[in-house]
């Protein structure tokens, strides 16, 4: 077919109302038409059409190093450090980088998702606003040669192994033990000082994979702690107004609360913010966790308003992801172990909060990781995960969830655990763990 002839199949851009109504079928918020019309003479705007048109785009392999982090929601801290985090690492691998916020719709992260395709991005990172989009939006990954990799939310049994090479990662910390060890120290903390009670809980999106692994965690640790009970629940949405209301909700609804239970720092802190509106004081009249480590919420643990957290540093999130990209799209291929990962966590309370803070809080211009010795392109016998980074369980990490009809464990992950490869990569990575996770930044001055 003659490009000429191609053409014809082509909205009319030259003309205003055609444009207006592309830019609003691609959700595309910040862009003028110059852009759209920039991106049109460089051939960008038939990948456009096509997203607009429902048509695949074509498969062309990019090579310009730009990459994309698409996320479900920015308001939370532990999304903005993460984004803050892999535009530094970025650029300290020499590669472009831009983010975008969908705001809890699904379907302007896809539509962002394809505008990041016809743009020419060669790897994305997703923290998707609705986990069982991840199928379709490997399928056009497959199909455009980008990489793609997923942290926290996604469809339940779905791994990279069941879509093809280009999703290349997913890894999420290991949620149910650090769920049930943060809330084991609330349960203990109640029941040393007031010797048992009602425990309300407030969660994160409902449903969501990250919620209901969170939520076996929190719910095993109760067996240990027989004079505790947790009452009630409303999900708090990963940020502290919706959390506020919801804790509010609950605390009007349960009058005898002596703890509460949290999933993410900013929701822990809405649900203080709570407390004290209704003159209950934090850390006295009601014990808090919560579970990411930002910066806020360490604070909240240092003064004694949050019992606990869990240090689960974004940097060390980003620095991973945003490694893995540049390697795979450096010619580095990944073992089928390595295709799925977990990372462990630190129990942060008053008796160590110091040392996190200095490190991933208050330090200024020194960058909590070495992001350049993550990579295995430019440290191939040195590289460094600088955390106990592992091979992830499919059974621990979708447990508790019914199997679709039919399942089957797929054959790679299978062949890497039976033939010892599995073992072998968590082997690897233990050997190569040397800048630790608890100790100082490798970049501190001395």
């Amino acid at each position: 077919m003659k490009l000429r002839d191609l053409a014809r199949g082509l909205p009319d851009f030259t003309d205003r109302k055609v444009i207006d109504r592309h830019m609003e079928r691609l959700d595309s918020h910040g862009a003028s038409r110059r852009d759209f019309l920039a991106l049109a003479s460089a051939g960008v705007a038939a990948g456009f059409g096509a997203a607009a048109l429902g048509l695949p785009a074509a498969a062309i392999a990019s090579q310009n190093g730009k990459f994309a982090f698409l996320t479900g929601f920015m308001v939370n801290e532990w999304n903005t450090t993460f984004d803050r985090t892999a535009k530094t690492a970025a650029e300290s691998l020499g590669i472009g980088y831009t983010s975008l916020d969908s705001q809890f719709d699904g379907e302007r992260q896809y539509n962002q998702f394809e505008q990041q395709v016809a743009a020419g991005v060669s790897g994305v990172i997703f923290n998707l606003s609705d986990g069982s989009a991840i199928r379709g939006l490997a399928r056009t990954a497959a199909q455009n040669r980008i990489y793609i990799a997923n942290i926290w939310d996604s469809l339940p049994w779905f791994t990279p192994f069941d879509a093809d090479d280009y999703y290349t990662l997913f890894a999420v910390s290991e949620e149910v033990t650090a769920q049930r060890e943060v809330t084991e120290v609330l349960l203990a903390g109640v029941t040393e000082r007031f010797g048992g009670g009602d425990i309300i809980g407030v969660t994160g999106s409902k449903g969501s994979l990250l919620e209901l692994q969170r939520n076996r965690g929190r719910d095993a640790a109760f067996a240990k702690f027989p004079k505790t009970r947790l009452v009630d629940e409303l999900p708090g949405l990963w940020n502290r107004e919706d959390a506020l209301k919801a804790t509010e909700d609950l605390l009007t609804r349960n009058p005898n609360v002596v703890g509460i239970v949290t999933q993410d720092d900013d929701i822990a802190l809405g649900a203080i913010a709570a407390l004290n509106a209704a003159g209950l004081r934090p850390g006295e009249d009601v014990l808090v966790v919560g579970t990411s480590g930002t910066g806020l919420g360490s604070k909240a643990v240092k003064a004694g308003q949050m019992l606990a957290t869990k240090g689960n540093s974004p940097a060390l999130a980003a620095a991973l992801f945003t490694t893995r990209l540049y390697d795979v799209t450096h010619g580095w291929v990944p073992r089928a172990s390595e295709r799925m990962l977990n990372w462990n966590t630190l129990t942060l309370t008053r008796d160590n909060i110091d040392g996190w803070i200095e490190r991933f809080v208050d330090n200024g211009d020194v960058e909590p990781f070495d992001y350049r010795k993550m990579s295995k392109v430019l440290h191939p016998d040195d590289w460094d995960p600088q955390a106990e980074v592992y091979p992830l369980d499919i059974d621990q990490s979708f447990g508790g969830i019914p199997k679709p009809e039919g399942y089957s464990y797929p054959p790679a992950y299978v062949a890497a655990r039976d033939t010892g490869e599995r073992a072998a990569v968590a082997a690897e990575y233990a050997a190569h763990y040397k800048i630790k996770y608890d100790g100082p930044s490798p970049n501190r001055r001395a």
